[in-house]
């Protein structure tokens, strides 16, 4: 079999990326001896140190304001890879023409209208009422039918420290930046991480940069000898999948460390506020979303509602107690 090379285009967050990781998986698998690039983000480029499905990486900075320069410089490095086969997930209705205009013979994307279908070699529809990971997914289902149902990385897992519950209580800069709260506040951190220690839980604490301002909160908050604080020993995202594989529990906010505990198969708990869990976790026993008893009528509101979160945040008012019941 002739060797393809493909290209797999997903603009997004770190999240985004290991979602969409199972898509790569089942290409890869019907074509064995494919090259595969990934064309991304800068700000998700962490995803090469998870996987090494990924022979090549391009990147664009799409959110700026010289976006469409970045495109023109994208498509200029597409016309050079000489791509077989491209495959693009966006619902933007400019996608489609951006495929046909990297001249790449097979071009796969969602079906934003009739000019996706005449332009598109298969304009997939696109159902965003299930798991990401599935709506991602979709778009292979012309290509192979093997189907790969969760993200896999490519880290050792380490052996599961019986009676630890690991808690990565941050959310990316980014989103905060952005108006978009998606966690209960490090004080409630702070009970819930003394609470569980009170009862008989080993703790331990982990973080990334982004995390530093909430976890020095709950530092000043919980006496140090109720936790372990692992803030900053894990160096990169390998060395953070290799800290959730070894804990018995993982405890944490909707962020891409969730995605990470996801696809190395430890047992996880996630705060859910404005976000709608059933598309961002799979539906098993394995990962728990953890939501508040809220009458508000547009929850899950973010991403399809609104942009950005309301200052309410009725959705965030979990009980420390319920979290804590819940885990043990």
């Amino acid at each position: 079999m002739q060797t393809k090379r493909i290209l797999f285009i997903n603009f997004g967050g770190l999240g985004d990326e290991i979602l969409f990781l199972p898509t790569i998986l089942s290409v890869k698998e019907q074509f064995p001896d494919s090259e595969i690039t990934l064309a991304l983000e800068e700000r998700s480029r962490g995803i090469v140190s998870l996987t090494n499905i990924i022979d090549k990486t391009l990147y664009a900075n799409i959110k700026g304001k010289s976006k469409y320069f970045e495109l023109l410089k994208l498509l200029f490095k597409i016309w050079q890879g000489k791509y077989d086969i491209v495959i693009s997930s966006g619902s933007n209705k400019f996608i489609s023409i951006f495929l046909f205009m990297t001249f790449i013979k097979e071009k796969y994307g969602y079906n934003t209208g009739k000019l996706s279908q005449i332009l598109l070699t298969k304009a997939v529809d696109l159902n965003k009422n299930q798991y990401a990971a599935d709506m991602y997914h979709d778009l292979a289902k012309y290509i192979t039918n093997i189907r790969t149902e969760l993200p896999v990385l490519s880290i050792q897992k380490k052996p599961i420290i019986k009676n630890t519950v690991l808690i990565h209580p941050g959310v990316s800069k980014i989103s905060v930046q952005k108006g978009m709260i998606k966690t209960i506040q490090p004080e409630q951190w702070a009970e819930v991480v003394e609470k569980l220690a009170d009862s008989g839980k080993r703790v331990l604490l982990a973080g990334g940069p982004d995390d530093k301002e909430c976890i020095e909160r709950i530092q000043k908050l919980v006496p140090p000898e109720k936790y372990e604080n692992l803030f900053g020993q894990t160096k990169n995202l390998a060395e953070l999948a290799e800290l959730i594989s070894s804990a018995e529990i993982f405890l944490c906010s909707d962020s891409a460390p969730l995605h990470i505990a996801v696809a190395m198969g430890t047992k996880t708990f996630v705060i859910f506020g404005s976000t709608d869990d059933k598309k961002l976790i799979p539906q098993n026993e394995n990962v728990v979303a953890i939501k508040a008893d809220c009458n508000c009528p547009l929850q899950p509101c973010l991403w399809e509602r609104r942009q950005t979160t309301c200052e309410d945040l009725s959705c965030l008012k979990i009980p420390t107690e319920k979290i804590i019941q819940q885990i043990i």
